[in-house]
């Protein structure tokens, strides 16, 4: 069965050409499409690539950093990238991505509004006029706050940064307020509650409209105790995440890439603790991606 999936895994990408006798597996280059080097989409391709390379015996994948989830769909339609991280809500309207197809279901992603706290702003409608980065050009932090701004009516003065520099400029005073749009908890984040006051904006008076307007997004409570919040807990929208390739991958490819995400995920909870959440029986819940074939194999095999 190893050597179906290594000769399987060698036809993941057309940058890796194997040609005679001599050709093993350890050639293979796989790329994946993960996020901000601040984020967890990062962490956990990086944890991922170190399994799938320690178990499986391939090439350790290339894991790359991007602007965020619909920038890695585009690189997952345009086969510039293998596998790849994505929001729910990044996969609409890109032109090919009928062509995707996920491995599992993820975490989910909260969207996160921070604010300096020596401001004194305590709802979203009181971002007019300040200096708000909505995420990176191509980003789901983008899509997301886009949606929520205009939705509400609310116009500050947007800029696209992505998670390190608006961090960056938050510290050094260029900046009032960013979202962004991550697993629990986000490295970068908390590092900016130790070094700066800052305010987590509680969005439960504007959800209940933009929810019935968008339906891909839910509503969950951040506790405070993620980032030591002195305000306390607050409700926020949450997104979930997908594993995706392209549905050129072999079916034995995506078996046995999903097979030791699960037999791997101790060692994955090292790389970041929201691959806690990651289970089974939520995984197959892609809508509206389809599952890879392979995929569905490993869920089947596993009676999910």
């Amino acid at each position: 069965m190893l050597g179906r999936v290594h000769a399987a895994v060698s036809l993941l990408t057309a940058a890796t050409v194997l040609t005679g006798c001599g050709s093993t597996v350890e050639d293979v280059k796989i790329t994946m499409a993960t996020g901000s080097e601040g984020g967890v989409y990062y962490r956990l391709g990086n944890g991922l690539a170190d399994i799938w390379s320690g178990r499986l015996g391939i090439v350790r994948p290339q894991v790359v950093a991007t602007a965020g989830s619909k920038d890695n769909v585009t690189r997952l339609v345009n086969d510039q990238a293998q596998v790849g991280f994505s929001q729910a809500d990044a996969v609409e309207g890109v032109e090919g991505a009928s062509r995707l197809r996920a491995l599992a279901r993820m975490h989910d992603d909260y969207l996160q509004v921070i604010v300096r706290a020596d401001l004194p702003v305590t709802k979203l409608r009181e971002l007019s006029g300040l200096r708000v980065s909505i995420g990176a050009q191509e980003s789901g932090v983008e899509i997301i706050a886009s949606r929520l701004l205009k939705s509400l009516n609310v116009t500050p003065q947007t800029l696209n940064l992505g998670l390190e520099e608006s961090a960056q400029w938050m510290r050094e005073g260029r900046l009032d307020a960013f979202f962004w749009s991550g697993g629990l908890p986000t490295s970068r984040i908390s590092q900016l509650t130790k070094e700066l006051g800052v305010r987590m904006l509680d969005l439960r008076d504007d959800l209940s409209s933009f929810r019935e307007q968008y339906p891909v997004y839910g509503s969950a409570t951040l506790p405070a105790s993620t980032y030591n919040l002195q305000s306390g807990p607050v409700i926020t929208l949450v997104v979930r995440n997908f594993l995706l390739v392209n549905e050129k991958m072999p079916d034995d490819v995506a078996e046995a890439l999903v097979r030791q995400l699960f037999e791997g995920q101790p060692e994955l909870v090292k790389a970041h603790s929201a691959a806690r959440t990651i289970e089974q029986r939520s995984a197959i819940e892609t809508s509206p991606v389809p599952l890879h074939n392979g995929a569905m194999r490993y869920y089947r095999e596993a009676k999910v």
